[in-house]
């Protein structure tokens, strides 16, 4: 019942020749991408098939998955709350991607999400808002099932306040196991991570830092038990 997900921001699409190198270094289950320019991608990427991308982002989000092992049942693109810089340049109208799938291989239903917070010029109450709707949105698109959403949350300080906020609304934060962004003195951390509801994630792997600004992040997750057998 292991899924093995990989998040990447592609930094304005840098690092989008690494994919296919990544799908088979990785043996690939899901793949969430952020900074991508969508028209780009292709439509699959060795054994991976697109889900669904944003339409209305500069720069975007996307999702694969196997396509011998799930299969996509709906998919939806959210705009959240914006902040000053989002009024400004525009980067993304759409900070979330979610899309429901079916495990074939366990007859099991599922949501993934591709998340991308407002940058460092926001404030951190505006990516906790922004958090929060994105795991109502979730919630409300599949009532119950188990939910796992990755990316950019652009989250440098206060992840145990962070941590213990999303408790509160019966999701987990886990970090990866090194920083994920490191290219500034003053600004470096766990910028990229998972949180989870109804899943249990047994680690998240920092892969070494590629063409992008960002390292990406290998999530191992599986069902929780209980939720299985209920």
């Amino acid at each position: 019942m292991r899924v093995r997900t990989l998040s990447y921001n592609l930094e304005k699409h840098k690092a989008a020749g690494e994919l296919v190198a990544l799908t088979e270094r990785h043996d690939l289950d899901i793949l969430c991408l952020q900074e991508v320019s969508t028209t780009d991608l292709p439509a699959e990427l060795g054994p991976l098939h697109l889900a669904d991308a944003t339409k209305r982002n500069r720069l975007g989000l996307a999702i694969y998955h196997r396509r011998d092992r799930f299969e996509s049942l709906e998919s939806r693109a959210y705009q959240l709350k914006k902040g000053l810089h989002d009024r400004i340049a525009a980067p993304a109208h759409e900070r979330l991607l979610a899309v429901r799938l079916r495990d074939l291989e366990h007859d099991r239903e599922l949501l993934v999400a591709s998340f991308h917070a407002s940058p460092l010029t926001a404030l951190n109450s505006l990516r906790r808002h922004q958090i929060a709707s994105a795991h109502a949105r979730l919630s409300a698109l599949g009532p119950g099932l188990p939910s796992l959403m990755v990316g950019d949350y652009n989250y440098p300080l206060g992840k145990a306040r962070l941590g213990k906020r999303m408790l509160e609304g019966g999701y987990e934060l886990t970090l990866s196991d090194a920083r994920t962004y490191t290219r500034y003195k003053f600004v470096r951390g766990h910028f990229d991570f998972a949180t989870s509801s109804g899943m249990d994630i047994s680690g998240i792997q920092t892969l070494p830092r590629g063409a992008s600004d960002h390292a990406a992040i290998v999530v191992q997750s599986s069902y929780r038990v209980a939720e299985a057998a209920a």
